[in-house]
């Protein structure tokens, strides 16, 4: 027997523990220990692996309609031999003899053996004669032969195959389970039973309570084992109980037999399970991305509906007629920049932040990149339609400010002159020297001459037509009604000046007829009018009103005043000299006993008009100074709140610039790990925070200035403009390096980059960063890929794999490179990502093996979100033979990577 065992050694095969080692350069199995000759013919293996090989070759027959009793008898013509291998390859033999003599039998049991050659299997001495012979060791070992081959051979787990593979499965699976230790298929790992219990339960647990069951009761744990598997999983019992139990090392090939149908009854529904498993993580990632593409959209909206409500307002150029309704504006204004665009900065700044998360996520994934919503345009255009609207209103209140103080000067300077003509023309148009005596004539000519020359001397009408010419074209609300004021003003001058030639000629003709004339009245007449007209001056200039911005025009005002009141006791010489002539009148009255007179026929101004303007002048002149002196203080308050202001200003501005520079050198130089970057960055931000109250601080100062009315400030070169800017820039400065830290922290996770990895890219692109702006030019990245070994010096291909690499790290044509654009591109191939076409092999699978799958399927295989999120997106199949509401899962999957649409 020994002799004959010997003879039918598979080539190939190492039968560990068995009558048939033997080795090979391409070995089913492993050699494990030497052969125990001893144990050779060991009675209890030979009745296991009778019973379990019968089992197995039964399971397979069956299917054909036939079984066998005796294995070695049962095989001897070749018949149910051929029959068997037929059933378990799938594939058709030669067609057997028919005749029963023994060379026929022959004939088909070496059929049998040739097409188990054909399978890869090399016999090594084996003839069909000891099959034809009924002998059993031969028998045994070419049926492990064939169980090997089509049972166990393509058994595969984790790169192991058969009888490792199987092994390695069974512990995998039997791993978590008390009491068991599966070491191999040969010692007492097997006898307790619950080894295949824990099997069995590892799968269908609803088939075995495992918790109830006993180490110590073997035979009864192998018992409910061997039962389960035949009622609920289509195992034929191969074993007895007893035998396992009771034999000091169970037969390996029966144990492996057994246990290779247990692999294939679950191996199909871990495929599955793991199928499911993939496709669960890939749509997982695409849920998340679209619920991050879905806020960041929902952000963009509102802000964007925010800025196309808001720029109507801002371009609005309609102006208020008046200062008050036009500081309002201001005021609404000032409340915008101060209470409701800051919240939208930090808005603008999250999105920015939450799309370089979500490109991120995106590259890690190898999902096409999300283009956004166009917020960086909408934000340029608030920003320039907000300067504009600012320049607008500061140049509408100095506009403003202006035509008040005309509007003022012209009503003063109107008002004045047509109190002055009142009754002019018909004084001019009197033809009270028809009936008067010569005296009288010559005294009306010598009146006047007088009046002639007050009208010579009276300019105020230029002045007037000027003030309204500068409020027409300064579109003064009211323009109409004082360009109609003006004008009947300039028609009544113009109507003066002719009726006084008339009077003059009509006068100079009754000269000849009149010749006395109190050469005193005429000498009173003619230097009472000029001072009279001085006078008048004075008293205007003294009720002028000004408008000065600054202290130093204050002061010119006042030295102004204090140059008139030096002309003062001229004045009050002079007045005395004219009233002196009145009284010299008086005097020759009294003296020659003439009437007195009351009246001067030259000029209707008396002693007591003059004293009375005189009177009025003084008073004025101490009004005047103090209203010039309370302008001087106001103007000397407005210069302490722009030196209080640019003071502020001229600490915050430079602070503001550099905190930007620390934060962008800070972001081109990061040092240590990316959590000491991030503390660090994050301490620059609370600095940054801590340092707001400044920032109200100015705030506040220059609501003071924009209260009263103050627009320059020649003590700082920083407007509150500017440093508004400078501290939104710095707060999307630190926001975005910290977000580019954040992002390089999950490149880190995905990809499982070092630091030191990390720190070389870091010195890499900083090197090729030129402009020191954390973002290299494509002609600076094209030399640092050069650097690296890229082959990019051919005019045509290296053209084409540059602007291929470009369209990977830069997807949204920015025309720069980031960093962590650059270590995404430095890192693509480390990362383990799914592919399409793994997540195609997936639905397959869960498809069972079709083009398309169902939507009974999907929702029995996955989770119940999952299943339904596929089923809303996947296509109708359009193929042939599908039934109705089938899906098409391969579109679906190159979707899910941007090779197609959803």
């Amino acid at each position: 027997g020994l002799h004959a065992a010997s003879r039918i050694v598979p080539e190939g095969l190492g039968a560990v523990g068995g009558p048939f080692a033997g080795g090979g350069s391409h070995e089913y199995m492993e050699q494990e220990e030497e052969w125990d000759r001893d144990l050779l013919l060991d009675p209890a293996w030979e009745k296991q692996q009778r019973k379990t090989f019968t089992a197995w070759c039964n399971s397979h027959l069956r299917k054909a309609g036939t079984q066998i009793e005796n294995i070695e008898e049962d095989f001897r013509n070749g018949l149910k031999l051929m029959l068997l291998l037929e059933v378990i390859s799938g594939e058709r033999l030669p067609r057997p003899d028919k005749g029963k003599m023994r060379f026929h039998k022959i004939a088909n049991v070496n059929k049998a053996l040739d097409f188990i050659a054909s399978k890869g299997v090399k016999l090594v001495s084996i003839g069909a004669e000891e099959i034809v012979d009924g002998n059993l060791k031969m028998t045994l070992g070419m049926i492990w032969t064939i169980i090997l081959r089509f049972a166990i051979q393509d058994i595969s787990v984790e790169e192991t195959s058969a009888k490792e593979g199987l092994l390695l499965w069974c512990q995998r699976k039997t791993a978590p389970y008390r009491n068991v230790n599966v070491q191999n298929f040969h010692t007492s790992s097997w006898k307790d039973g619950l080894a295949l219990c824990a099997l069995i339960h590892r799968h269908r647990p609803d088939l075995i309570d495992y918790a109830k069951l006993r180490k110590d009761d073997p035979i009864g744990n192998l018992n409910t084992a061997f039962e389960v598997a035949e009622k609920y999983l289509d195992i034929p019992k191969m074993l007895d109980a007893e035998d396992i139990v009771n034999t000091p090392k169970p037969d390996e090939k029966a144990i492996m037999t057994y246990v290779s149908c247990f692999y294939h009854a679950f191996a199909g529904a871990e495929q599955a399970e793991t199928a499911a498993n993939r496709i669960c993580k890939v749509l997982a990632v695409n849920q998340e991305n679209e619920k991050l593409m879905e806020e960041y959209e929902k952000l963009a909206s509102e802000l964007l509906e925010w800025i196309r409500r808001t720029v109507p307002w801002l371009e609005n150029r309609t102006g208020e007629p008046n200062m008050s309704a036009m500081q309002r504006k201001l005021e609404d204004f000032r409340d915008y920049r101060r209470l409701h665009k800051p919240p939208r900065v930090q808005e603008k700044c999250q999105l920015e932040i939450n799309f370089n998360t979500l490109q991120t996520k995106l590259r890690l994934s190898h999902r096409p990149a999300f283009m956004p919503s166009d917020i960086a345009n909408a934000w340029r255009g608030l920003e320039q339609a907000e300067k504009g609207y600012e320049d607008w209103l500061l140049s509408e209140i100095r506009r403003l400010q202006r035509l008040q103080h005309l509007a003022e000067k012209f009503q003063q300077k109107a008002s004045l002159h047509e109190a002055w003509t009142r009754g002019k023309e018909d004084m001019l148009s009197q033809h009270d020297y028809e009936s008067a005596s010569l005296q009288d004539v010559r005294a009306l000519l010598r009146r006047h001459e007088a009046f002639e020359s007050d009208l010579a001397a009276h300019d105020r009408v230029e002045h007037i037509a000027t003030l309204s010419r500068a409020q027409v074209e300064l579109d003064y609300h009211e323009a109409a009604s004082v360009n109609s004021r003006c004008q009947a003003i300039c028609d009544q001058w113009d109507n003066l000046g002719t009726l006084t030639q008339k009077r003059r000629d009509a006068l100079e003709r009754m000269e000849k007829l009149l010749e006395t004339i109190d050469q005193l009245q005429l000498e009173f007449a003619r230097r009472a009018a000029p001072f009279n007209n001085w006078l008048d001056g004075a008293v205007e200039d003294l009720q002028d009103v000004w408008l000065v911005h600054s202290v130093e025009e204050t002061q010119s005002l006042l030295t102004a005043h204090e140059q008139f009141k030096a002309t003062l006791p001229e004045a009050d010489r002079e007045r005395g000299a004219i009233l002196g002539i009145q009284g010299e009148i008086q005097k020759i009255c009294q003296t020659y006993g003439l009437r007195t007179i009351t009246t001067n026929p030259y000029i209707n101004l008396s002693p007591q008009d003059i004293n009375n303007k005189w009177d009025t002048v003084r008073k004025l002149v101490p009004s005047r100074d103090q209203t010039l002196q309370e302008e001087l203080a106001r103007q000397q308050m407005n210069e302490r709140l722009r030196r209080q202001f640019a003071a502020q200003a001229n600490a915050v501005g430079p602070w503001i610039q550099g905190k930007v520079e620390e934060v962008g050198r800070l972001a081109a130089g990061m040092v240590g790990s990316l959590e000491e970057q991030m503390a660090g960055l994050r301490q620059q931000e609370q600095n940054i925070i801590n340092y707001k109250s400044n920032i109200d601080r100015l705030e506040g100062d220059h609501q003071l200035l924009q209260e009263s009315l103050v627009f320059d400030n020649k003590h700082t070169v920083y407007s509150m403009e500017h440093i508004r800017v400078g501290w939104e820039q710095l707060l999307t400065t630190i926001a975005r390096t910290i977000n580019e830290v954040e992002n390089q922290v999950l490149t880190r996770d995905a990809k499982g980059l070092s630091q030191e990895q990390l720190n070389e890219f870091r010195a890499s692109f900083n090197h090729f960063d030129r402009k020191r702006n954390g973002m290299m030019e494509p002609d600076d990245f094209r030399a640092c890929l050069i650097s690296m070994g890229y082959d990019l010096q051919h005019f045509t291909t290296g053209e084409v794999e540059f602007a291929r690499i470009m369209t990977m790290v830069d997807p949204n044509a920015a025309g720069v490179v980031t960093f962590q654009a650059f270590i995404d591109f430095m890192t693509r191939e480390t990362a383990e990502t799914d592919t399409a076409e793994q997540v195609v092999a997936s639905f397959k699978i869960l498809a069972g093996d079709k083009s398309y799958i169902t939507a009974e399927e999907l929702r029995r295989e996955l989770p119940a979100e999952q299943a339904e999120y596929c089923i809303r997106r996947m296509a109708p199949y359009k193929g042939t033979g599908a039934p109705v509401g089938a899906l098409d899962y391969v579109a679906f999957s190159s979707a899910l990577y941007g090779e197609s649409d959803l």
